[in-house]
């Protein structure tokens, strides 16, 4: 494994793995976030400097958190205490924890170098009343890629007061490598019956509906434009997905989604041990930023936000994200990257 670092602005650092494919992995100190994955083709969205992220978009590609999605008028109840915790002022919500959040933070990072595998492992602590919430919690986001096109993600935390964690990774994947292009023509498959349908202000109603015979059932693998020119009330209310999927299985020896690039040549294989993930499919519309050199299109990118169903911490059947003090805990997902050949005589 072939391990660089260099100057990404701003005193933050970019780390490079690359494996003996040439296939790399580039991350950086601020936000703990990927920047950049694949061998020649990009497949993420991602901006080539700290300073871009932090002035159009700190999201992206960012560890999310205390808790990533919203809370609904960032209020919750934990052991009989009630909490409020930093809102919105657009919509009256808790986002992602609080701004600044986990993806402004500057993180301390080790690394660790193997022949089969190397890690980039980046630390933080989020003090006791930090947007309102309780607890010092100290938290590990670790990057790790394989020989094999494995991007392993493992994220830890133990707080010394019971709190709310519900971390996640906000990565965005394009698989044209051309940010240009929307992921109409991309195939999704999802190992998921049901989903959690929003209101209009993005909270959760706390139900589990059935994605059966609605345009967001990937159960059977189809082309995400299929959604887009529906008439499906829950996507014309956000110009897309943007909705928590409850996953069948959640081990990391079944997968839990497949994206397939429009030409064949690229698939990833999301594996995890989270109970749900949140698709987003960039739904920015003109207000998509310019992205290395390029206008980012409306539906440029979909995340795959491994996690809890945002939600849980007033619908227990979403699941729990209350972290008991002292209380170790650990999520992975693993994402790996499937490049065949193209066929240049087209059969």
């Amino acid at each position: 494994m072939h391990i660089t670092e260099k100057d990404f602005g701003k005193n933050y650092h970019l780390i490079t793995i690359e494996n003996e494919a040439g296939f790399h992995l580039s991350v950086t100190d601020l936000g703990a976030r990927i920047v950049s994955l694949g061998r020649e083709m990009e497949l993420i969205l991602g901006f080539d400097s700290a300073e871009e992220y932090l002035a159009k978009d700190a999201f992206i590609g960012a560890s999310i958190g205390r808790t990533a999605g919203r809370i609904e008028a960032g209020r919750f109840t934990l052991e009989g205490q009630s909490y409020q915790v930093m809102t919105d002022p657009l919509n009256g919500h808790s986002l992602h924890g609080g701004q600044p959040g986990f993806e402004t933070k500057k993180w301390d990072y080790t690394i660790e170098d193997g022949e089969k595998e190397a890690s980039i492992i980046f630390t933080t602590v989020s003090p006791d009343g930090e947007h309102g919430f309780p607890g010092n919690l100290n938290v590990e986001v670790r990057y790790t890629l394989t020989q094999e096109n494995v991007w392993r993600l493992t994220t830890k935390g133990v707080s010394d007061q019971t709190t709310l964690f519900n971390p996640t990774n906000h990565v965005y994947f394009n698989l044209t490598g051309d940010v240009t292009q929307s992921i109409d023509n991309h195939q999704l498959w999802v190992n998921s019956a049901d989903f959690a349908p929003l209101r209009q202000d993005s909270i959760p109603t706390g139900e589990k509906a059935t994605l059966a015979g609605t345009p967001f059932d990937f159960q059977t693998p189809k082309n995400l434009a299929s959604v887009f020119t529906s008439d499906f009330e829950q996507k014309n209310q956000f110009n897309g997905i943007d909705h928590p999927f409850f996953l069948k299985e959640n081990d990391l020896n079944t997968p839990a989604a497949k994206l397939v690039s429009p030409d064949g040549t690229v698939e990833v294989v999301v594996s995890t041990d989270a109970s749900s993930v949140v698709i987003f499919t960039a739904n920015f519309g003109d207000n998509a930023p310019e992205m290395r050199g390029k206008k980012l299109a409306d539906h440029g990118g979909i995340t795959f936000e491994t996690q809890i169903a945002p939600g849980a911490e007033q619908y227990p059947a979403f699941g729990s994200i209350k972290l008991a003090a002292n209380e170790p805990f650990e999520t992975t997902t693993e994402f790996k990257i499937n490049l065949k050949e193209a066929n240049k005589h087209g059969n």
